[in-house]
């Protein structure tokens, strides 16, 4: 580890009153090469990709390919990556869930969502993480209970630091500096999907919902698993059966 756990506890609470740019110049400095950035591509993740590219525009960038993306989302992911050249890396599932998801990935988003969301998301990000030292992620804690009580900086699995440069930043802020820079927006309706998934476990918000409000609907989750303890763990544990996934 570059920095003790205290130090990153007293950095984390310094940076509270940091500049996202800030933060990421910070990040940069300290952990290139093994620094890469994850993304969604959707209307959220632009400020992000927008600050990482105007400092380090060859950082690698990590998308989660899931196979059930909406097409937008492809779509606009594209746009992005031809008009800004990012270097962008598809992490997609491992080969040894072939079979299963041949026969059984339609129906996994609602008979076993958190599975799928392991093969499809966390699994693939696990190994990508391998090596790196430090990734930056764009999550909020307006955003969901479990995102409220992040950590600016935080340790997870291995020493992999993780990095929330947009922690502290609203909706509203996402928004204004969209509109400040007059950069893209995903295609879909803002206004109806200010959060987009895979397409079979998101659906459009009513007015008045919290801007996640659209995914996961009736499955008891608000999280894939990237942010959770699941992403610290080697094996997968779902309702008493244990998949023995052995060493990523």
């Amino acid at each position: 580890m570059k920095f003790s756990p205290k130090e990153i506890e007293t950095l984390s609470n310094e940076f509270e009153s940091a500049t996202p740019q800030e933060i990421v110049a910070w990040a940069v400095e300290n952990f290139c090469p093994n620094l890469a950035l994850s993304s969604s591509f959707q209307t959220q993740a632009v400020p992000l990709l927008h600050m990482v590219k105007e400092r380090k525009p060859e950082m690698r960038i990590f998308f989660l390919d899931t196979g059930m993306h909406f097409w937008d989302t492809l779509f606009f992911r594209e746009h992005l990556d031809q008009i800004w050249d990012l270097n962008i890396v598809d992490l997609r599932p491992d080969e040894k869930w072939r079979t299963l998801l041949r026969h059984f990935g339609s129906d996994l988003p609602d008979t076993d969502p958190n599975l799928c969301c392991y093969i499809r998301k966390v699994q693939p990000m696990q190994k990508a993480m391998a090596g790196l030292d430090a990734w930056i992620t764009g999550i909020r804690r307006d955003q969901t209970e479990n995102r409220a009580h992040a950590e600016i900086l935080e340790y997870k699995r291995d020493g992999l630091l993780r990095i929330a440069p947009l922690l502290n930043w609203t909706g509203e802020d996402i928004s204004n500096y969209i509109s400040q820079n007059n950069l893209p927006r995903h295609p879909m309706p803002n206004t109806r999907y200010p959060s987009l998934g895979c397409k079979p476990c998101t659906r459009a918000i009513q007015l008045g919902e919290n801007e996640r409000a659209g995914r996961w609907t009736g499955k008891g989750k608000t999280e894939c698993g990237l942010h959770t303890e699941m992403f610290d763990k080697k094996e997968f544990t779902e309702n008493g059966f244990k998949l023995n996934l052995g060493e990523n």
